[in-house]
This record gives C-alpha cells, sequence and structure tokens, in this order.
C-alpha cells in the first residue's frame, strides 16, 4: 500500500531523508525550487558521489512563468505554438533565471541560508547537483525518484504535490504518496529521462551556481566603501533623476550668464522636488546666487507645462525681480509683500502654477494675515511654491514648519517621524499610541516634528522638501584650486571667478571704569543690567492682569483680543527684556532712546487706567519686536490692513509721527512727561487708531498700574544716571570714524548694524564730521535699491543718469539678504547679533560671486578690554530669562559654551570664524549623497551598483580621540514598495538606535580604503531586527495601502469616494461604474501600483483629473496590466520593506581583511 505523505501526519522531507542516505542518484522534477529549501536535503545530498549524471542529483524545473500568465494562455483564443523558437526559448531562459536571481535578492539574510546557498554552488561545481530548466512547455509535475543500490527496491519514487520549497517539504498541507512498485517506478524514471535528454531541457547549473557566488552569499568580503557608496547611489536618485528630467533652458546661455554646475544640480533636483511633492526650500547660504537658480526654476516650468509664475517677495527686492522676470522672459508678475492681501485675498485673482516667495523665513508667524492670504492661494489654486532663504534653520523649528505649511498640510503623513523625540518618548514610558491620543494626528506629520526640539530631527524631515549647500561645501567639492593665488575658484564665463578669504578684523573702543565722564562705562554696568532684569514689563505681559472673569464679560471683539494676549504669553517678555539688552551693546544712543520709548508707552498706559480710557495693545507678534528680525522700536500692530494711513506713506518715522521720543527725557520732570504722555494717547486714539487693537479698562486688574509705576520710576532713574547722550564723546563712534578716514578713506565701506535708531544716529554723526557719498538703509528706507546701486553700481546695473557712487553704506539688517555689493570687500559690524549666521550673511553680502578681491575684511566693534564684559552680561541675561521662563528669541543660539567661543574667536581674529559649518550637516541630503556619490571612481561605482541586494559589509568602528564612540551593532538600509527609504540602526542587543538617515548614513561614512573585517557572528541577527522594526511600523502606521501621502493611498480614497457618490446618487449608468470601480479597487489594495503607472496617476492627480476620467485611465491601465505589481505573495500582506544593504559594525579590536 502507497504511504501518504501530506505534512500534517507525516512529512514529505521525512520519507525523502529516510531513503537518500543510501542513494547512488537522485532524479527530482518539481515546478518551483525555492533555493533556500534546498537546505532540508543538502547534506544527504552531499554524499552523492558526482561528477556523471547516474551518481548526481538531477534536479528539473519545469515552470518558467507565474501562474496568471498560465491561465490567461489557457482561456485565450489562439495558444501559442507548442515548439517555442529560438528567439522565446532564450527569453524563457532568461525568465527563469532571473526568478532565481530575484529568489537571491529577496527577503532576510541568515547565517543558515548563507551556508546553504554556498554548499549548493558548491554541489553545481562538483557536478553533484546538476540543475535544468524544461522550456518545452509549462511542466508542473511534483516527482522525486531515489536511486540505490537495493535489490528489491532499486528505485523508490514520490509523486503528488509538493514543490522542492520549505513549504512543500513541510510546512503547509499537501498530497503525496510513495511509489515502490517497481513496474511504475520505473515507468515514472522513463518519463522523466524523456523529458531530461528532451533538446528543450537546458543546462542552468554553471549559471545558477555563478549568480550564487556573485550574491549576498558570496564567500569574498566586501569592502565598506563599496556599501556606503552604494546607500549614496540611491540617496541621490532624486537629484540623478531631476538630472536627468530637468534641462536648464537654452536662454540662460543665450544672455550670457550660464549657471555653475552646482547651481545647475540645485536647479534639477529642486525641480523634482517641486514636481513630485508641490514645493520646495532652496536654501543655499548667502552669495550662491539662488535668485538666478529661482528664475532658471520658473523658466524650466514654464518651458515644461507652459506655466506662469508670481514672485511674492519685500518690496526692496521687487525691483530686482521685475528685471530678472523680464531679462529671462518669465510670463509672471512681482508682488511686493505689503501688497498681497490686496491682490490674493479675492476669488477672482488670477491663477498663478508657480509661486516663488523670496526671503520665506518673512512668514514665520502663521497667525498673521499675510500668511493666510498666501497659504490659502497655494491651496486654492494647486500652485507649486518655491521658497527662498538662506536660514532654514533656526532655533525655533516652528519657524520651518510653518513655512512648509504653506504647501504642506499639517497633518498629511509625510513617511518620516521624529525620531530622536520618539526614543525620548519611549523613555518615558509611552508609545504611539498615546501620542496620537494626546496630539490628535499622526506620528509622521509636521505636527509631530513640531513637538522635537532635536535638529537631527528636522534634518531628517527637510531632506523632502529642502536643497542647500554650504559656501564650504562647494569650494570642497565643485571648486579649483589656484597654486598661484592661493584661491579656490570655478570658471564663470571662462574665467575664474575666485572665493575670498574672509578676515575677520577686531575694531576696539574702550571703556574706561576710572572716568566718570566714560558713557559707556556708565551704561555697561552692574546697576543698568539690575534695572533691566528687574523690570515687570507688564504692557508686555497684560495676560498676568486680567481679572479674573475677563472671558465671560468680555464681548466678542474683546475675546479677541484677549486670546492673542493669552497666545503671547511670556514670548514678548523674553523678546522685550533681550531687545533692551541688544541696544545697550549696539550704542548708548539707541539704549537710551528705546528706554525713553519705554518711559512713555508706560505713561500712555497709566494715562488710559486713571481716566478710564480704552488700553491701547500693541503688537502681540514677537517677531516684531525681535531684532534678527524687525529693525524698528516700534509696537503698532503688522499692517496687513493696507491703511493708507502708514508710517512708510507718509514718510514719518515713529517718532516723529507719535510724539513717543526722541526729545530726551534725563532731567524732565515726571509730570512734564505725563503731559506729553496724554498728547501721545491723543494721537494713538484717532490718527493712529487702527493700528492698535484696545482693551476696556475694566478687564484688567488695579495692580497693573503700580506695576507700571514702578518700571516707570527704574527707567527714569537710569536715564538720569546716564544723562544726556553726547556724540562727541561715543568712543564707538570715535573709532568708526577712524577706519573710514584712516585705513579706508578710498574704499567702499559698508557698515552694518541691528537697528534703524543706530543706523540713522551713523549716518547723522558721520555726515556732521565730513564723510561724504554716505547714506543709510534701513526698512524704512524709501528707495533702498536705489542706494544699493549707487553702492555696488557694477552689481547692479550701473548708475542713472544723474546719480553720483556711494562710498560708505550705514544698513541694518534689512541689507543682510538679497542684495549684491560685491563693488565693496569692506564689512563693519558697528553691533553683533546674537546669532553667528547674521555675521556670516554680511559678509555673504560682499563675498559673492564675481567678487575681484582676493580678501573679505570684516571689523567687529568689540569693547578694548575683551569680550569678558559682554560675555558676563548676556550670562545674566540669559540666567534671567530661564528663571521667568520668557523666551530668548530666534537668537537663542548665541547663549552657551559656543557663543562664547564665537565671540573670543571673533576678539582673537581667529581665521575661520566667519566661514559657514565646515562640517556638511546643514546640506540637504540628497546633495550630499550625490557628491558623495560624484566623487568616487567611475570603477567604485560600478561596482557599488553591481553589488546584489542584501549584500553587506563589515567595518571595524573608528577609535578617534575626543570623539565619543559609536555602539557596535547593525545598519540596514531598506526600500519600501512605494518608493520611500529607511536606514535603521540597532545596538548588538537589537535595541534601535536611530531611524535618522542623515545621522545614520553620516555614521556610515568611510573613506574608500576602509579594510574590510570578518562578519560578526549575530550580524544577520541584528540585521532582520532592523527589517521587523520597519515592517511593524509599516503595518502599524501606513497600512495596507502604504503612507497616507503615497500616490496608491490617494487613488483608493478618491475612487472609494467616487464609489460612495455613485451608490449615494444612482443614475441609468451607476451599476457599471460601480462594477468597475470594484474591480479595479480590489486591485489596487491587493497589490503596489507600478512605478510608471505611480509617476503618471499622481501627476494627473496633481493636475486636477475628475473622477470619471480618472477611472477610465485607471481602467485602461488594469486592461493593459500597467497598473499594478501582481505577484504571488499573499495578497493580503502589507507591502513590506526590501533590504538593499547592511553595514557589520564591530569594535575598533577587530580584525582586518586584506580585500
Amino acid at each position: 500500500m502507497p504511504q501518504i505523505f501530506d505534512n500534517i501526519e507525516l512529512q514529505l522531507q521525512e520519507g525523502l531523508r529516510a531513503v537518500l542516505p543510501s542513494a547512488s542518484g537522485a532524479s527530482f522534477c518539481v515546478g518551483y525550487l525555492n533555493l533556500r529549501g534546498w537546505g532540508k536535503l543538502a547534506d544527504l545530498v552531499d554524499a552523492l558521489p558526482g561528477a556523471d549524471e547516474s551518481t548526481s542529483c538531477r534536479l528539473m524545473v519545469g515552470m518558467h512563468r507565474p501562474p496568471e500568465d498560465e491561465m490567461k494562455e489557457l482561456a485565450g483564443i489562439v495558444h501559442e505554438r507548442d515548439t517555442p523558437d529560438g528567439p522565446t526559448l532564450a527569453r524563457l531562459k532568461r525568465r527563469i533565471t532571473e526568478g532565481f536571481k530575484e529568489q537571491l535578492e529577496f527577503g532576510v539574510p541568515s547565517a543558515a541560508s548563507e551556508t546553504i546557498l554556498r554548499v549548493l554552488a558548491r554541489q553545481l561545481r562538483e557536478r553533484k547537483v546538476i540543475l535544468k530548466a524544461f522550456l518545452g512547455y509549462p511542466l508542473h509535475a511534483k516527482l522525486y525518484l531515489i536511486r540505490r543500490p537495493d535489490a528489491i527496491t532499486p528505485l523508490i519514487g514520490f509523486a503528488g504535490s509538493s514543490n522542492l520549497t520549505l513549504a512543500g517539504l513541510g510546512r503547509q498541507g499537501e498530497l503525496n504518496v510513495d511509489v515502490v512498485e517497481q513496474d511504475a517506478a520505473q515507468k515514472l524514471q522513463a518519463w522523466f529521462d524523456a523529458r531530461w535528454t528532451d533538446r528543450l531541457a537546458i543546462d542552468l547549473s554553471d549559471e545558477l551556481a555563478e549568480l550564487i557566488e556573485s550574491s549576498w552569499a558570496r564567500a569574498e568580503l566586501v569592502r565598506p566603501y563599496l556599501v556606503y557608496l552604494k546607500i549614496a547611489h540611491h540617496l541621490c536618485e532624486e537629484a540623478r533623476q531631476g538630472e536627468r528630467e530637468f534641462r536648464l533652458p537654452r536662454i540662460f546661455q543665450e544672455k550670457g550668464t550660464p549657471l555653475l554646475d552646482f547651481q545647475e544640480r540645485a536647479v534639477s533636483l529642486a525641480a523634482h522636488h517641486l514636481h513630485g511633492r508641490g514645493g520646495v526650500l532652496l536654501g543655499d547660504v548667502v552669495g550662491l546666487g539662488k535668485t538666478l537658480m529661482a528664475t532658471a526654476i520658473a523658466r524650466v516650468f514654464q518651458e515644461d507645462d507652459h506655466g506662469n509664475t508670481l514672485v511674492i517677495c519685500p518690496p526692496k527686492l521687487a525691483p530686482m525681480w521685475d528685471k530678472y522676470l523680464e531679462t529671462y522672459e518669465i510670463n509672471g508678475r512681482v508682488l511686493s509683500l505689503g501688497k498681497v492681501v490686496e491682490a490674493l485675498d479675492r476669488p477672482e485673482a488670477p491663477r498663478y502654477r508657480l509661486v516663488v516667495i523670496d526671503e520665506s523665513h518673512n512668514l514665520r508667524n502663521r497667525e498673521g494675515r499675510r500668511y493666510r492670504v498666501i497659504r490659502d492661494y497655494i491651496e486654492r489654486n494647486d500652485s507649486r511654491a518655491l521658497l527662498l532663504t538662506a536660514t532654514p534653520y533656526n532655533k525655533q523649528f516652528t519657524d520651518i514648519s510653518n513655512q512648509l505649511r504653506l504647501f504642506v498640510d499639517e497633518d498629511r503623513d509625510l513617511h518620516v517621524r521624529p525620531e530622536l523625540f520618539f526614543q525620548q518618548w519611549t523613555e518615558q514610558g509611552k508609545n504611539e499610541a498615546d501620542f496620537i491620543s494626546q496630539f490628535q494626528t499622526s506620528p509622521h506629520s509636521l505636527r509631530a516634528f513640531d513637538q522635537s526640539v532635536f535638529p537631527e530631527d528636522w534634518r531628517d524631515l527637510m531632506r523632502l522638501y529642502l536643497v542647500r549647500r554650504t559656501r564650504q561645501f562647494i569650494i570642497r567639492h565643485y571648486a579649483e584650486y589656484d597654486d598661484t593665488r592661493r584661491r579656490h575658484y570655478v570658471m564663470l564665463k571662462g574665467e575664474p571667478a575666485y572665493f575670498p578669504v574672509r578676515e575677520p578684523k577686531r575694531a576696539s573702543f574702550p571703556i574706561r571704569e576710572d572716568d566718570p565722564r566714560d558713557q559707556y562705562a556708565r551704561l555697561f554696568s552692574d546697576e543698568v543690567v539690575g534695572v533691566i532684569e528687574s523690570l515687570v514689563l507688564p504692557r508686555y505681559g497684560l495676560a498676568n492682569f486680567l481679572v479674573a472673569d475677563a472671558e465671560h464679560t468680555a464681548s466678542a471683539e474683546e475675546k479677541r483680543v484677549l486670546e492673542n494676549l493669552n497666545r503671547a504669553g511670556r514670548r514678548l517678555i523674553g523678546f522685550c527684556r533681550t531687545n533692551l539688552f541688544k541696544r545697550l551693546e549696539s550704542g548708548g544712543y539707541s539704549f537710551l532712546l528705546s528706554v525713553e520709548r519705554h518711559v512713555m508707552r508706560n505713561l500712555v498706559t497709566l494715562h488710559a487706567l486713571k481716566n478710564g480710557l480704552p488700553i491701547p495693545i500693541g503688537t502681540q507678534d514677537a517677531a516684531m519686536l525681535d531684532a534678527a528680525l524687525s529693525d524698528v522700536d516700534e509696537e503698532f500692530v503688522e499692517a496687513d490692513t493696507n491703511d493708507s494711513d502708514s508710517l512708510h506713506d507718509t514718510g514719518e518715522t515713529c517718532d516723529e509721527a507719535t510724539g513717543e521720543a526722541g526729545r530726551g527725557l534725563a532731567g524732565i520732570t515726571l509730570v512734564a512727561c505725563q503731559a506729553h504722555a496724554e498728547e501721545i494717547y491723543e494721537r494713538y486714539s484717532t490718527r493712529f487708531r487702527s493700528r492698535f487693537n484696545w482693551l476696556d479698562p475694566r478687564l484688567v486688574r488695579s495692580d497693573l498700574a503700580q506695576a507700571l509705576r514702578t518700571d516707570t520710576e527704574a527707567l527714569l532713574s537710569l536715564l538720569e544716571r546716564a544723562g544726556a547722550w553726547d556724540p562727541a564723546r561715543d568712543t564707538k563712534l570715535n573709532g568708526l570714524l577712524a577706519l573710514l578716514n584712516g585705513a579706508h578713506r578710498e574704499e567702499k565701506v559698508l557698515v552694518f548694524t541691528q537697528f534703524a535708531d543706530t543706523a540713522t544716529y551713523l549716518s547723522s554723526q558721520l555726515a556732521r564730521r565730513g564723510i561724504r557719498d554716505l547714506a543709510a538703509v534701513t526698512n524704512g528706507t524709501a528707495d533702498p535699491v536705489g542706494l544699493v546701486r549707487r553702492f555696488s553700481p557694477s552689481t547692479n546695473g550701473g548708475l542713472r543718469n544723474g546719480e553720483t557712487q556711494l562710498r560708505v553704506l550705514v544698513a541694518t539688517d534689512v541689507l543682510a539678504e538679497g542684495q549684491n555689493l560685491q563693488d565693496a570687500h569692506i564689512v563693519v559690524n558697528y553691533d553683533l547679533p546674537w546669532a553667528i549666521i547674521r555675521l556670516i550673511q554680511r559678509a555673504g553680502r560682499v563675498d559673492r560671486i564675481g567678487q575681484k578681491h582676493d580678501t573679505i575684511t570684516v571689523y567687529s566693534f568689540l569693547p578694548a578690554d575683551g569680550v569678558e564684559r559682554i560675555i558676563r552680561l548676556r550670562s545674566r541675561l540669559f540666567h534671567r530669562l530661564q528663571q521667568n521662563q520668557e523666551v530668548i528669541g530666534t537668537d537663542e543660539t548665541f547663549f552657551g559654551e559656543e557663543a562664547v567661543s564665537k565671540l573670543r574667536d571673533l576678539y582673537t581674529e581667529r581665521a575661520d570664524t566667519l566661514d559657514d559649518d565646515q562640517a556638511d550637516e546643514d546640506i540637504d541630503l540628497a546633495s550630499l549623497a550625490l557628491q558623495v556619490w560624484n566623487s568616487a571612481s567611475p570603477d567604485d561605482q560600478r561596482k557599488a551598483v553591481s553589488l546584489p541586494p542584501i549584500a553587506s559589509a563589515t567595518r571595524r568602528l573608528p577609535d578617534v580621540a575626543d570623539v565619543p564612540p559609536q555602539l557596535p551593532g547593525a545598519i540596514a538600509y531598506l526600500k519600501f514598495p512605494e518608493g520611500a527609504d529607511a536606514l535603521l540602526r540597532v545596538d548588538v542587543r537589537g535595541n534601535l538606535v536611530s531611524q535618522s538617515l542623515s545621522g545614520i548614513f553620516r555614521d556610515a561614512a568611510c573613506p574608500p580604503d576602509t579594510p574590510p573585517s570578518q562578519r560578526s557572528g549575530s550580524h544577520y541577527d541584528l540585521v532582520a531586527r532592523c527589517v521587523e522594526i520597519a515592517a511593524d511600523e509599516q503595518t502599524t502606521l501606513g497600512g495596507q495601502l502604504g503612507s497616507l501621502r503615497s500616490v496608491r493611498r490617494k487613488l483608493w480614497d478618491r475612487l472609494k469616494r467616487f464609489r460612495d457618490l455613485q451608490q449615494a446618487r444612482p443614475n441609468l449608468f451607476s451599476g457599471q461604474v460601480v462594477q468597475d470601480l470594484d474591480s479595479v479597487l480590489e486591485l489596487i489594495w491587493r497589490h503596489p501600483l507600478k512605478r510608471a503607472a505611480q509617476d503618471a496617476i499622481g501627476r494627473q492627480i496633481r493636475l486636477g483629473i475628475t473622477d470619471e476620467t480618472l477611472l477610465q485611465l485607471v481602467l485602461g491601465r488594469a486592461m493593459e496590466e500597467s497598473l499594478c505589481e501582481v505577484s504571488d505573495d499573499d495578497p493580503g500582506e502589507p507591502g513590506q520593506p526590501r533590504l538593499i544593504c547592511s553595514f557589520d559594525l564591530v569594535d575598533p579590536e577587530s580584525g582586518n581583511v586584506t580585500p
């Protein structure tokens, strides 16, 4: 009686293993061969003598096409010919070989699989196993014949349903029987031999052995650099794709302004991001040509889809943009930021396909009306957004997310999450479900990133939307070096354009503590600092003085005002206190002027309280008080209302219009000040009423008045102690005058200050002392472009009729952005911004492509006795703000050890102080990976690309002094079916260390000559752990259709809504439409989209395709079999990540192996 092997009661592998030990030869015929399943029989086959067919295992595989192709063939009217021709045989052979190759490239490696594959390769080479593919017709037979030296049963067969796979041999239910009766067994042998000897049975033994020997299971060790290069190749795929897809328009060559190589690469990558994601931040540092690059991007899209462009920019840059659009024939319009509301906040506003926002960091406040109007316009018109900023990264990371919110929905799943934040979150005993419950958003959303304070998290996010390179990055990777001039250069119009050296210089001014007449000694004192520290600043914290039932008794308009007060919290207090310190450092004149304004504004509020009048409430936007963002010292509400009665329209300053300060209050009685405050209140409540919010005094407590009086008395005593400011004894001003009349009396000099008051003071005083050809530029300057042209005519179109050149230009940081001033090479920092990036940006105004001088000299005014006094004052402020939990501002990065080090470097004139970061941390990941790839030799590039999937390399971790040691473990690089990248790092215990793409990529960096080491025994287990983590996350958060941002998810959601609508509102054709929708929805649910379908459908969705047309597009692709990747894998499982390669990181003492 035949014995049944159903893998339930008795497994087929048990029957085979029972008879194979005595075998002299074997013949297997199966439909499918699983290479890793060979391990169930490999050890017993190894005992065969081999060498010829009679003493080897003959293995014939019959299936060379998937089952769905068979079904189509059977159902078709015309069948293929029985005997394949030559080209068909070659195609079938290639198909079955590729099937084996795909097996080797799929799944997770293990030490056992590696051993099995190496054994199989050796058996094929030794002819112990001979593999043939039967190509005559699809052959799905399952037959196992074992010949042995047995007189009674020399031939034993097993026939049934089991393929030579792990499942077929024992893991799934099958039906097989043994064939012991010899007549039947011989007939089966004859049947096998007939097909084995058929001319259409092709020997693939050598091909399969070669595939295994070149796969991840190879015995040869892989150089670590090649794996690093392979990761770089994948991570720069978008950059390379952009270079292939987007070509620079010819007009730039025709106009004589060709783009440099690094500019062209930025254009192609940014265009790719714009096309694929709807928006991009072009964040190159100052001086690299962002304006020209943005113009090129606009021209690319104009030629690509006949689109038009809207440029939104600060008023001072509008003439420049008008010129660029005219020169390069861009179909578009330039819109000043101040005209946004008027032009765009209406339904009939014309549609622009591309919106360029220059100096986009000015749109950090999403509560502002301009911000909302621009965001709504982009969303309403489905416009692409190109944002330009040299400062995408600040301490306040919400500035970045607010810019992204202009074109990215804050709850959209971005398929990347803030990993360091979630590691900290997990350490607190919380999980992602807790996060979703608390914040009501996806862990992969923009709102999730808002919770992170880790720069690495934000870099991972910005890799999706940012193109950014630094000056040092360009010099290292794109420039040549001139040994004669000892300068780096790039070729521009056939001539070398040199990068000058930035030379920091100290400009000193004395502070004499022993001189009672020394004005700076009186101000830079502990007593003055103590007054600033002690101020309550109640006008900036009115929410702390509201009556208990304010919310309940307030009118609708008053509730809006109260909401703004509560939102501001303690932010305004911190900004205001910091601002006083900054103005103190800027100069005595500006500081005392600001103190006077505080006194008068306090008295205005006291006047209102005393007389029961509405209280004027100034801006609650902290940016208006932040010296890093605004050079004025006024409290008017941001002018989003387009009032005609604007200070800028009238040409008046804040002081001139309101009479707030400027009279010099030292020595004036309090009664006189109060009388003046009454006059100011009258102006506030009449001419400037719309500039303020107004609060009924019944809503505030009585102690507000006492707090205002206390601050006012302290400030008046400070003014009395300081006395009237005397410009003649201003040692800092005198030092500037000495520079202008001394070493640089014949050269153009650009003088920077943070404050408009200081700029006005300097220009007036310098003019009085004989400095000619002088002008000042602030935010309130009527024609800054004209002054810039007069200061640097060669880079701004030349002088106009009647204009004369300027030698000295005093400017606030309004000119630290978007201007070309390289006719000059001398920069003076009259005061120091508290963020070092501002100093670098100031130098960048003159250090631009085309600068003719070899050296940019940058003076910084510092006390002659050193910087310790400033460091001490800033430290006191910082601790005061921390104690009160007050916000410092966007310049917070200028506190701490790094800030102290920068100040000391400026004082000692350290050479590289004003260079941008030498590290590559700020470089966008795609540009960094592209440069890694391009810097490799062609031979290494070829080797890296040809590395098989799942390949791994082992390298010793660096043992570098003064650098924290890295943890040993594993790095795995994976790709999801939807194209998303994933890099995971685990320690030796399998604990997740990081999922930061940018961080892990930098950790993986190694030079080309890095030697390989022997793999650790746990490496494959750690790689499996990485894949498990990624797969679990995808299943939990992505689901069957992948991430919410994927085209597959969007398509399924769109068609599902269309189906629901058809069922809710049926018509004559609804039945067929619903049937079609059901079929494609099922197909999309079960299988991932093909890449071409993904690109085409995604493009049409962005272009606004209708539901009906979308359905026809999808149906057509489904009929043409060009919609989905249909495979034999379980369709119920979500797309699993595919392992590309991995690193085994071992301790430094591990041995190396010469490759």
